[in-house]
């Protein structure tokens, strides 16, 4: 037996040196052994050793090694443009301008106007006349190579702007009689998803924006409300902007937003006035129709409200720019053919009282006139409410007060509230429309009437454009107010700027 290992071995040796010695045959791996074949009796001298696979070695109990695969991964970008315009054929508007912003490539493709033709085409490409396949292709190619790069792009957006402002245009004729405002404003605004926010400028340059916690829709006008936990300190802030914020569906699936500039407050110095105060916060009236509530003992921001009039609030929200406000057109001034000595006439006023919640009083006064001799030291008095006549008193619901309310806190304001005012002239078009925060002041005049026995309180108003006086008692048996005198005057200037009179 000794002998014959030894046999099988010396021919293992023999036939490793002739692989050695031939460099033509391959060598045996890592993974790779030699056997010898078995010996046979009649040649025992020749044996040619045999290359053989060798399994694979386990890795542990189960599982075998294997080697990996090389993978190939194929990103988008490495597409040619033709495929990758074939695959942005079958995306919507909306897509295309997201996928725009990608990269320059994409911004590139997006713009080509083969893709905003086929969508132009798809929604107001049918015609009464229309030529053969062939045809039809040739001209529409022909048509498209001609024009620059983004062409359709620019076309088809005007007109799907231009489609969505004739919607909401139209829903917008309709007007109240009670109030002589558009009767769906609310609606309109709603179905634009527009919303309103402010941006923060502080002294060093920072700029600060934040969204509207909520707001409440009344007759004539809208009340929104911020609160934050990381208001800025008063004292370093600059400037206050209003934007109107329209998108193109819900905050939360919006693709595009249009800013509008509403107003600006020049915050400065704070050069307003405070017109209530609870426990906790005093409320700063900053015109137009601005609160800022300001915690007590420090100058820190504790919330913002406004209040906006519904008149052109629309356009003001959606059609203006984010550093320029909404202009309106110039209207012609309507013919009176009335003389002027008699005054004016037909004036028809709808006012409400309301917090930021809600609605507290509403009144409709038609048929309200001044003549010529009564206007005095440069404005025209229109009276609305007298105190002797009981007939148009107005009773007010429950106290007048604005609650207010923070991320951690809240309270009530009392004696403190927002007048929404719209003035029509002769023609029933809105002359004066004004939404601002008012206070009331203890009367220093004693009450002469018999008929009401309280305390008598003033709230007034006034701007360039006119001026709002009212007079309320307070009935302490009934608890509620009553709105006993009113009148509104208008400047004469504006007057006669819009009539061409010389009042």
């Amino acid at each position: 037996m000794a002998t014959g290992r030894g046999r099988v071995f010396r021919n293992y040796r023999l036939g490793l040196e002739r692989l050695r010695s031939s460099g033509g045959a391959p060598r045996a791996g890592p993974h790779e052994r030699l056997q010898a074949p078995p010996r046979s009796p009649h040649n025992s001298s020749q044996v040619t050793p045999k290359v053989l696979p060798s399994k694979p070695k386990a890795c542990g109990r189960s599982k075998i090694c294997k080697t990996p695969a090389a993978t190939s991964q194929v990103h988008i970008e490495s597409l040619p443009s033709e495929m990758l315009l074939k695959i942005l054929a079958y995306v919507d508007a909306a897509s295309l301008l997201c996928m725009g912003s990608l990269n320059k490539r994409f911004h590139t493709l997006v713009n080509d106007n083969s893709l905003w033709y086929r969508l132009y085409s798809r929604e107001w490409g049918a015609q009464k006349w229309r030529p053969s396949d062939e045809v039809a292709e040739a001209l529409g190619a022909a048509s498209v190579s001609e024009r620059p790069d983004g062409y359709w792009k620019r076309l088809y957006l005007r007109k799907v702007a231009v489609r969505s402002e004739n919607r909401w245009r139209s829903q917008l004729k309709a007007v109240s009689p009670y109030t002589g405002l558009p009767s769906h404003t609310e609606q309109v605004l709603r179905s634009l998803h527009v919303t309103w926010e402010i941006s923060i400028l502080d002294k060093r340059g920072r700029e600060t924006t934040f969204e509207q916690s909520y707001a409440c829709f009344f007759e004539s006008s809208v009340a929104v409300c911020w609160r934050s936990t990381c208001w800025p300190f008063l004292k370093n802030v600059s400037t206050l902007q209003l934007h109107g914020v329209a998108r193109d569906g819900p905050v939360s699936r919006s693709l595009s937003v249009r800013r509008s500039l509403v107003a600006k407050y020049d915050l400065d110095g704070v050069r307003g006035k405070f017109i209530g105060s609870d426990k906790l916060v005093n409320m700063l009236h900053i015109p137009p129709g601005l609160i800022v509530g300001v915690w007590r003992g420090q100058m820190s921001i504790a919330f913002f409200m406004v209040t906006l009039h519904f008149h052109k609030l629309v356009e003001r929200s959606i059609l203006g720019t984010s550093v320029c406000p909404y202009t309106a057109p110039v209207e012609r001034c309507p013919f009176d053919d009335v003389d002027p000595n008699y005054g004016l006439h037909g004036y028809t006023l709808h006012i409400s009282l309301h917090s930021s919640v809600k609605q507290m009083m509403s009144g409709h006064f038609t048929h309200l006139f001044c003549r010529k001799d009564q206007i005095r030291n440069g404005f025209i008095p229109l009276r609305v409410i007298r105190r002797n006549d009981m007939s148009q008193h107005t009773s007010i619901s429950g106290k007048i007060n604005t609650p207010w309310k923070t991320e951690v806190l809240e309270g009530i304001i009392q004696n403190c509230c927002m007048v929404s005012l719209t003035l029509l002239d002769e023609a029933q078009n809105p002359f004066w429309c004004v939404s601002t925060p008012v206070s009331l002041q203890l009367s220093s005049q004693e009450s002469v009437s018999y008929d009401y026995m309280g305390e008598n309180y003033v709230v007034s108003h006034g701007d360039a454009d006119g001026r709002v006086l009212m007079e309320l008692v307070w009935l302490e048996e009934q608890g509620q107010f009553f709105l006993v005198h009113l009148v509104v005057s208008m400047a004469t200037e504006k007057v006669n700027k819009h009539f061409g009179r010389e009042y």
